[in-house]
């Protein structure tokens, strides 16, 4: 095979190709927008699309120069979802209304983040040095809404929020990612302590009990987040990451078996013990009971207006700007799943859908093509948080499971959300460049022996010193 069979292609004309498919969606979902209202096409429309369509572009160029083997479908899907929930939000804007025009902002900011990772982070790497630190930066980052004077307060029942300036921002967002840092370097540094047998019970091997510190830890620090932020999604999540990850590190299912009876026996007793738990798990039950549907606070009314608007959508939909969505709380935000599965039907949540399973899919493809317990493990746990996030909004929103308050990866209002996973994004295309990169395969080079002031025609045998010369040399 020759040496041009086995070197990677960069891969980057097709991601160009790809971005102006995805810029064509998102565009073309907000040219929609404008036309079913009264605007129409303006000045506003053409100067938005054109900033989303630079800043694409952008990114896509940092890539060729920085990180020319990262993979060349994860970009535009996120560029696909974040034109498309632009447009929705816009959709939703009502008159004076500047929720669509502040999500722009916040696009062009976390995609300028994400580029910075993207070129000052040299390899991925690097940030295993900072295992402990990411976990004093977690720590501080969830006791920042908890702190007078910062704190925004209690805003829809959660304490997640912090004031900066006239915004405010949600720190756990933030969270998720330096916590997934600490989950990888603990847990690539630490696998083989964690792997040491414990007792078997049936077909599973558990582990020995001291080595269940991580995961109590874990664990009391999800439900610190739900008694004191009162954030039944976050809590979720940062278990539910640290569940995932260590899986990855050990292979093995009883630690699954153990997080989960652990999330069930601590949402049994948050139920039992908080009100707005409880009436999460009510308004999921009991959703089309009168006095629960009108209940406030914790009514079904959000959910069973979501349920009935995806019903009148049908298959194809009613189309962009035709439903009407704002019968629905919050439509561009926690319910934007409901407001895609009205006005694009069936077939537009199902592609949504599965714009999402490529990501994930892409994502934990670069775990597997990287040469490093580290970034399998810090690529598997970034993707299975934005994976956990669209199942538990998903799932909230079709009244599977509980609604929990989290927001839809790229397409709900937020500029907190959207900052975290452009930062995901930067950080697995990094991984994605070195696992698709070339390799490596320069011979190690030997340094010489060390010279000797003996000739080379004299030099002794092997297993003989220049202190012991041979009998024969003594006879001379």
């Amino acid at each position: 095979m020759s040496q041009t069979d086995i070197t990677p292609k960069p891969r980057r004309n097709v991601e160009l190709v790809l971005i102006v498919l995805a810029l064509a969606v998102g565009i073309g979902a907000s040219a929609l927008v404008s036309i079913n209202s009264e605007s129409g096409l303006d000045n506003d429309f053409w100067f938005q699309s054109s900033l989303l369509a630079v800043a694409a572009f952008a990114f896509h160029v940092v890539l060729r120069l920085r990180a020319k083997y990262a993979d060349p479908v994860i970009l535009p899907i996120v560029v696909a979802l974040n034109g498309l929930g632009l447009a929705l939000i816009h959709r939703m804007d009502a008159p004076g209304d500047d929720t669509g025009n502040n999500q722009l902002r916040w696009t062009l900011i976390a995609m300028a983040v994400a580029i910075a990772v993207i070129w000052f982070l040299k390899d991925h790497r690097i940030l295993r040095r900072f295992t402990y630190i990411s976990l004093a930066v977690s720590a501080f980052l969830l006791l920042l809404p908890l702190i007078p004077g910062i704190s925004a307060g209690e805003i829809l029942g959660a304490r997640v929020w912090i004031r900066v300036g006239p915004m405010t921002f949600q720190p756990g967002e933030i969270a998720k990612i330096t916590l997934a840092i600490f989950f990888a370097g603990y847990l690539s540094s630490n696998r083989d302590l964690i792997l040491l047998a414990g007792r078997k019970i049936g077909p599973m091997q558990f582990p020995r009990f001291k080595d269940l510190g991580p995961m109590i830890t874990a664990w009391l620090v999800s439900i610190g987040v739900l008694v004191f932020q009162r954030d039944l999604g976050s809590s979720i999540l940062f278990f539910g990451l640290f569940i995932v990850m260590i899986y990855v590190a050990t292979s093995r299912i009883s630690w699954v078996v153990i997080g989960v009876t652990l999330i069930l026996g601590g949402g049994f007793i948050a139920s039992r013990i908080f009100a707005h738990v409880a009436f999460r798990i009510d308004s999921w039950i009991n959703a089309f009971t009168p006095e629960v549907f009108g209940r406030s606070p914790g009514g079904s009314g959000q959910i069973v207006q979501g349920l009935f608007g995806m019903a009148d959508g049908g298959l194809v939909g009613t189309g962009l700007g035709q439903g009407r969505p704002d019968l629905v709380p919050f439509a561009n935000s926690d319910m934007i799943v409901a407001l895609i599965g009205e006005e694009l039907g069936l077939i537009g949540l199902f592609a949504v859908v599965m714009l999402y399973l490529l990501l994930f899919t892409r994502g934990f493809r670069a775990a597997l093509g990287t040469r490093d317990a580290f970034g399998k493990l810090l690529a598997c746990g970034l993707s299975f948080a934005i994976a956990l996030q669209c199942f538990v909004v998903i799932g909230g929103v079709t009244r599977l499971i509980p609604l929990t308050g989290l927001t839809t990866p790229f397409l709900a209002a937020g500029g907190s959300s959207l900052l975290a996973n452009w930062i995901i994004v930067g950080l697995l295309l990094m991984i994605s460049n070195t696992a698709r990169g070339p390799v490596d395969t320069t011979p190690m080079v030997t340094k010489p022996p060390a010279t000797s002031s003996t000739p080379a025609a004299r030099r002794p045998a092997t297993g003989q010193t220049p202190s012991a010369p041979t009998e024969a040399v003594k006879q001379q």
